[in-house]
């Protein structure tokens, strides 16, 4: 089943056929299975740029009016970035990147769906049409369930692990995509784990949660007396690590300003502290991390092209959860084995259990799924409420029961701050926990929303 949305942004499920045909996996004895994927064509049948196609095979393709995109359209009605479109171990996944006028199948409005040829799909006042292709290509999966501590059997998580048991021995730069709660950080770990650097420091920096103002030090160090409160030398993450990895979480966070400066220490492998007017050496191994889509960033003029792709030498996407259903039951059990060893993971992942985890849509996750088994521990004899209760219920108003106890002013004071920290906890949840684009979507200057969640301890 996929879900679709209307255009009154309705959920709606369409039965949709098998992907047998599109994609499967194909074993070869004494090699690596590979996953054969059906190649596949997108053409223009209605609209102004009617009888342009584009071929589809291994690689996603981003179609709208931007000159950067893989399928360039001149409907002006479509957004410069409007649809993405790859394979998968299920088929095609068509994505929509956050489009103006929106996409639509079988009239009905589309965020994300599988496709498996034969579909129309609408994009402002053009039609193209999906189709498949005799033509077939095989992509490499990983003989492995696992890299690291991270785990997973099925067919998307098989393709990362082919690619990173390839990139991690190397110095390559690796970014790392996905949504909020995918395990890029956990990726970056085992990554750092199964490097020649293994034995020397992983450094992580959040630049999501780094004060603007002190990223440059944070990243490059600074000097004492450079600026109010560097009352010591401080050394930065690259040096920090000596040789090893530094992990740049949420990269897209990076200010412009600073972006230069990063470029050049990706390119000569030399930082120069805040403060001070020399080059030093610093060695390390980089791998950057985003819940945004980098390639939108740079067309917006939010990200430097060249820096982008220095960063992505080596490009890998984190499924979501909902694109690897196959290892929720597995993961679930992974999380019991570890924190409680003395429990059976198969007493808890029950039949029950099982089925209701694979019907749920898991929007944050496989940080949502831990947070989930963590509930179902404590409350087995309620199986539902662990996953109805997976978005944290809105916090009471224990004031109002005694608000006659209040002067006005205090009451006042009481809804204002309930109400502000209510609001900010939204804002932060609506942008994945990202601090800067918080502020933004708030309209407040990025220090006083950071003094507000300080203020009121909303959790990140």
């Amino acid at each position: 089943m996929v879900k679709f949305k209307s255009k009154h942004e309705k959920n709606t499920k369409i039965q949709i056929r098998s992907a047998s045909d599109v994609t499967r996996v194909v074993e070869q004895p004494g090699q690596l299975d590979t996953l054969q994927v059906r190649r596949a064509r997108l053409e223009v049948i209605r609209g102004p740029d009617k009888g342009l196609s584009k071929d589809v095979h291994h690689l996603h393709v981003v179609v709208g009016t931007s000159s950067k995109c893989d399928l360039v359209l001149s409907d002006q009605s479509v957004s410069r970035r409007h649809f993405e479109l790859g394979p998968s171990g299920n088929g095609y996944v068509f994505r929509d990147l956050g489009s103006m006028n929106g996409s639509f199948l079988r009239g009905l409005r589309v965020g994300e769906a599988l496709l498996f040829g034969n579909e129309k799909i609408e994009i402002g006042h053009s039609t193209l049409l999906f189709s498949t292709l005799e033509e077939h290509e095989e992509l490499p999966l990983s003989d492995k369930t696992s890299f690291g501590t991270m785990v997973g059997r099925s067919v998307a998580m098989r393709q990362v692990f082919a690619v990173l048991e390839r990139a991690a021995p190397s110095d390559a730069t690796i970014l790392l995509e996905g949504e909020s709660g995918t395990g890029k950080e956990l990726a970056a770990e085992n990554i750092h784990i199964h490097s020649l650097c293994k034995n020397k420091q992983f450094v992580l920096v959040d630049c999501g949660a780094v004060v603007p103002t002190l990223i440059e030090s944070e990243l490059f160090g600074h000097c004492k007396g450079s600026f109010t409160g560097a009352d010591r030398e401080r050394a930065g993450a690259f040096e920090e690590s000596n040789g090893g990895t530094v992990f740049l979480d949420e990269i897209s966070e990076v200010d412009l300003s600073i972006q230069p400066k990063l470029l050049r220490f990706l390119d000569k492998r030399e930082v120069k502290r805040v403060g001070e007017n020399r080059y030093r050496s610093a060695k390390a191994r980089i791998i950057a991390a985003t819940n945004r889509d980098l390639t939108n960033e740079v067309e917006q003029a939010r990200f430097r092209e060249d820096l982008f792709y220095r960063l992505s030498v080596v490009r890998v996407r984190l499924p979501p959860l909902r694109d690897r259903r196959d290892d929720i039951g597995l993961l679930a059990r992974e999380f019991i084995t570890k924190r409680y060893p003395d429990v059976d993971p198969n007493k808890v992942v029950t039949d029950q259990v099982t089925a209701m985890f694979l019907n749920h849509d898991w929007p944050g996750n496989v940080r949502e799924l831990r947070n989930v088994v963590e509930r179902l521990l404590l409350f087995p004899e309620s199986p539902g409420s662990a996953i109805r209760h997976s978005k944290a219920p809105a916090e009471a108003e224990p004031f109002l029961d005694n608000m006659l106890e209040m002067s006005f002013r205090e009451f006042q004071e009481k809804l204002k701050e309930h109400y502000e920290k209510a609001y900010l906890s939204a804002v932060l949840d609506s942008c994945n926990g990202v601090m800067s684009w918080a502020a933004k979507k708030a309209s407040l200057p990025r220090q006083s929303f950071y003094r507000l969640v300080s203020k009121y301890k909303v959790k990140k």
